[in-house]
């Protein structure tokens, strides 16, 4: 039980992530291809992200706020 609730909070902390990341690039008119393309990450890792289901590294968090021109923390902000 101990263990469902670890991942519920897993899950909503990369859904405010990846809600964060898609809210700043749309912000921007940007496609994901075009995020990923300035991050120098793949697409389809833009699409997971945002959509919750990939675990960000964290070499990749910094590389989408560079390309998003954001604070790091912006893309953790609840």
């Amino acid at each position: 039980m101990a263990t469902s609730s670890i991942d519920d909070v897993t899950m909503a902390r990369r859904l405010v992530f990846g809600g964060n990341v898609r809210r700043n690039r749309q912000a921007q008119g940007m496609s994901q291809e075009e995020l990923a393309e300035q991050a120098g990450i793949d697409r389809k890792t833009v699409n997971r992200i945002e959509q919750g289901v990939h675990s960000v590294r964290l070499d990749n968090v910094w590389l989408l706020a560079d390309a998003l021109e954001v604070d790091v923390r912006d893309l953790f902000k609840d």
